[in-house]
């Protein structure tokens, strides 16, 4: 396993290649520059152009590609042109934020899918099955920005039961148990919307799974041979079913990174997928192109993580 795990890591190398020229010659073909929003009547143009030169913004298109493949290869990305910090120190600070919502997530999901299709699972054509299904459709039916914007108006505006924008209040001392809940309080509203709208392929995976697992030969030898149908449940049906699930792990957090610009955008919450939407907005391309490179290695690293924790929780399998 350990020499398919290195080889699908050096295979990764090309494919990050490859995303690193679209990106990049993607972002400069975006109209306007960094200084598009900085021009008013009084802006001096030559000074506009002076920046751009010491930038190395009117560089030909393949050196800026070198130079900034050389600066990312020692961690430096850049300077973000709208925050004026530098865009590792950015994205680390907005990453942990995004990490903390994906945690939350990730476990609320779990929380709630499981139980659900085992209920639609064991319970099978019964009018919870059908109603736990009809949710399922619903929620994946449903968009993602319409769930948030109703949850951020009833929950948040109207019955102001959570927070509707920030990660954590300023008057908040760092470090405290309070800060801790806090953080917490304002992650659980989106961390709430993004697990609802999440649970559709768990359930009805599991419920299939389930469903499917009742009729193999195990069961029906289990259940000559008077095993109680609770144990048969537990020890043999659900074991067997959780596999796939697990391995859906590695997928389900990529996701969760990728889904986050919408629910971060709507929520106000200061994450990665925020800092995307605004950085094209502003088309600060320093913060861009980190920004996809990013995303792309962890949906390359999901992909091998999943194969990997399917393996380890099914001996029969090994990833090649």
């Amino acid at each position: 396993m350990w020499k398919t795990i290195v080889r699908r890591l050096i295979l990764m190398v090309p494919q990050l290649i490859a995303l690193s020229i679209i990106v990049f010659v993607m972002a400069k073909m975006m109209p306007g520059d960094p200084f598009t929003g900085m021009i008013t009547p009084d802006t001096d143009p030559a000074r506009i152009e002076e920046l751009k030169e010491e930038l190395g913004l009117n560089d030909p298109l393949p050196i800026q590609y070198v130079r900034w493949v050389k600066n990312a290869l020692q961690g430096d990305f850049g300077k973000s042109y709208t925050f004026q910090r530098d865009v590792t120190s950015l994205i680390g600070e907005r990453a942990l934020n995004t990490f903390w919502l994906s945690f939350v997530s990730v476990i609320l999901l779990y929380l709630l899918a499981i139980p659900l299709g085992i209920l639609a699972g064991r319970y099978q054509q019964s009018r919870l099955d059908k109603f736990i299904v009809f949710y399922s459709f619903i929620t994946y039916a449903i968009p993602t920005f319409v769930l948030s914007l109703l949850f951020l108006y009833i929950f948040g505006y109207k019955l102001q039961w959570f927070p509707t924008g920030g990660s954590v209040d300023i008057e908040v001392e760092p470090g405290t148990i309070q800060y801790i809940w806090n953080r917490f309080y304002h992650i659980l509203l989106p961390a709430i919307t993004y697990a609802i709208l999440g649970t559709t392929g768990v359930i009805q995976y599991l419920r299939s799974e389930i469903i499917d697992a009742k009729t193999m030969d195990y069961v029906r030898t289990a259940r000559s041979k008077g095993v109680p149908l609770r144990k048969i449940y537990t020890k043999h049906i659900l074991r067997n079913s959780l596999i796939p699930i697990a391995a859906f792990l590695g997928f389900t957090i990529t996701g969760l990174l990728g889904g986050s610009i919408f629910i971060e955008t709507i929520f106000g919450y200061p994450g990665m997928g925020q800092l995307f939407v605004s950085s094209i907005a502003s088309r600060d391309y320093s913060v861009i192109c980190a920004l996809v490179m990013l995303y792309g290695f962890l949906t390359l690293l999901g992909s091998l993580l999943s194969d990997i924790i399917l393996s380890i929780v099914d001996p029969r399998i090994r990833i090649e």
